[in-house]
């Protein structure tokens, strides 16, 4: 089953929303900022995009520059960073069996349908 890590007011999240509502494909949409993800689920996430914690953190949001920023944080201190903020989760993310991807730009959703 596909899944889409969406947040509707992301001009990119909507379009990769957009992406799989064309493609005709069953999808399940999670809106992670009111269904909060478990430590288990983000860390599964990441393993799948086979990227590092620190790769899914929106390094510009004003809470990351304010209480992440510079200090010296381990990969499972990332992680529980983006659970208590989940705005600080690069999006939208798609997830397709044993693949995902970071739909940024939107296209490269197109390589995990």
């Amino acid at each position: 089953m596909i899944k889409i890590y969406h947040n509707p007011r992301c001009s990119k999240s909507r379009q990769g929303l957009a992406i799989l509502e064309e493609s005709g494909k069953e999808f399940d949409v999670v809106k992670y900022l009111d269904d909060n993800l478990t430590e288990k689920e983000l860390s599964d996430i990441i393993k799948l995009l086979n990227i590092s914690p620190i790769e899914l953190v929106r390094k510009n949001e004003k809470i990351w520059k304010e209480d992440y920023k510079g200090k010296e944080l381990s990969d499972s201190d990332i992680v529980k960073a983006m659970i208590k903020n989940p705005k600080l989760i690069e999006r939208p993310i798609v997830v397709n069996n044993k693949k995902a991807v970071i739909g940024r730009p939107p296209e490269n959703i197109t390589s995990i349908l």
